[in-house]
């Protein structure tokens, strides 16, 4: 899954020192003034810090917007530590995330370990893939519970660092995190659209248990003031995005590996519980330096965007292609998939394929007649998808209420048993075409996304770090 995404606007950590250096101003020398360069290092810096704090604040964006009320509204959005499932298929007018799924049902849960363990209960699925993925603020794939991994039925405790020596209830399991506050993205494979109802039993058999309450029969109890209108959270803008990001690395402490990026941020007043805004030793010319920092950070991260699509597309057939959900030190990557597929998993559970130009290089758009030739089906134990969206990442309205097609789907073959789908505007006139058509909009620019759940290591040598699936090229129909 790669739909919890931020709104839209490799290379190691110190890739961004070039890049950061866009101002010419940053690259003065030290015999200007030393206002200047206040400024100059707060810049720099700055920016360095942007790319690196940004995922950890779109995640707590996300949690306040998610949590903000105080019962499930069918969306994923509702309290924390207990699920909120998505009840029904996604369509056009599901607006909650970017970029749904359309053939599976989600199950969103925050948890808040600061007092005790959370009991996740899995129950036994059969004829679904399902997946519980527990991500840590810093959008870091922990683990991924479900039938990937072949996760037997059962209680699992779910500790934090100081909770990781408390002893469990027999016959339950311990799973230990890296945070006090863990975001859960489950998934649930819908079949048809009248398999809905079976799904949504699946989705009640996951529950959570505060470990103080497991084996008591607890179930959450409503609340007495139904809260239901949901706050969207913004980002902070100007030096207070430092603030924030100082605040959150109190909270969730980073890793270790770490800590030399952290060394540099120091040096300008940015760091674990540090508020650079009320620093007396930060001179006006820092603050400033650092308040343009983060009004110039979109743009950096976008031409980073921008760099890895061009480099996957070289490589891809016009395609942006791996599975991510694990990072390193890779801050300009990892900021990047923060801003097109929050919350995206290990490669081992899903990779994805995404293009918004053809195989030449033009934007895709719907005034113009696409076609894609699969020789053969990808190669994913549990399942594909291919699914089209408009440039805001929401599913396009179209006549037939088609929105993608996956391995459940009924494709017309050529003789040969090769696959051609046919992505424009207007409904082919040929039936077989027709049959296999993914509508567009006319005039407007659009985007593809394959998601292969589970692919297969054992098929194509090299397809869990992106380098073995060439996805089918988007051609220009003669």
């Amino acid at each position: 899954m790669i739909g919890w995404r931020a709104q839209r606007n490799h290379g190691l950590f110190v890739f961004l020192l070039v890049l950061a250096a866009v101002s010419t101003a940053a690259a003065v020398s030290c015999s200007k003034s030393g206002s200047q360069a206040d400024y100059n290092q707060a810049y720099t810096i700055g920016l360095q810090a942007y790319t690196y704090g940004l995922p950890l604040l779109e995640t707590n964006k996300t949690f306040l917007t998610m949590t903000s009320i105080n019962v499930s509204n069918g969306a994923g959005f509702g309290p924390v530590n207990q699920f909120n499932h998505v009840r029904s298929l996604n369509n056009p007018n599901s607006t909650a995330v970017v970029a749904p799924g359309a053939n599976g049902l989600s199950s969103i849960a925050w948890l808040d370990l600061t007092q005790e363990p959370q009991v996740l209960q899995v129950p036994q699925v059969t004829g679904h893939s399902f997946v519980l993925a527990l991500l840590n603020p810093y959008t870091e794939d922990l683990q991924n519970l479900g039938s990937v991994h072949n996760t037997a039925p059962g209680a699992y405790v779910i500790c934090s660092p100081a909770q990781q020596q408390v002893a469990l209830p027999a016959g339950t399991q311990r799973i230990n995190v890296d945070s006090t506050r863990i975001w859960i993205i489950g998934s649930t494979q819908v079949l048809s659209a009248t398999d809905v109802p079976n799904v949504n039993k699946i989705q009640d058999g996951y529950t959570l248990t505060p470990l103080s309450k497991y084996g008591t029969g607890y179930q959450p109890q409503p609340p007495a003031n139904p809260d239901t209108t949901v706050d969207n959270a913004a980002l902070p803008t100007g030096v207070a995005f430092f603030d924030t990001l100082g605040q959150l690395l109190e909270q969730f402490p980073p890793p270790a590996a770490d800590k030399p990026a952290l060394d540099t941020f120091a040096s300008v007043g940015i760091g674990p519980g540090r508020t650079p805004s009320k620093d007396s030793k930060l001179s006006a010319d820092t603050l400033r330096g650092l308040a343009d920092a983060v009004a110039a950070g979109p743009a950096q991260v976008q031409q980073e965007a921008k760099s890895l699509f061009s480099a996957g597309a070289q490589k891809h057939n016009g395609y942006f292609l791996g599975g991510f959900g694990q990072y390193g030190t890779n801050y300009p990557l990892r900021a990047v998939i923060s801003q097109i597929g929050l919350g995206a998993m290990t490669s081992d559970q899903s990779i994805f394929a995404i293009a918004m130009t053809d195989k030449s290089g033009k934007p895709l758009s719907g005034t113009t007649h696409y076609v894609l030739h699969l020789p053969e089906m990808p190669p994913a134990s549990e399942g594909w998808s291919l699914t089209v969206y408009n440039l805001k990442g929401a599913l396009i309205p179209n006549s037939i209420n088609r929105y993608e097609f996956s391995s459940s789907s009924v494709l017309t073959k050529n003789p040969d048993g090769s696959v051609d789908i046919y992505l424009q505007a207007d409904q082919p006139s040929d039936p077989a075409q027709a049959a296999n058509w993914l509508p567009t909009a006319s005039g407007q620019g659009f985007e593809v996304m394959w998601r292969l759940l589970a692919p297969q290591p054992d098929s194509i040598n090299g397809i869990l770090d992106g380098s073995g699936w060439q996805p089918p090229a988007i051609t220009a129909a003669p």
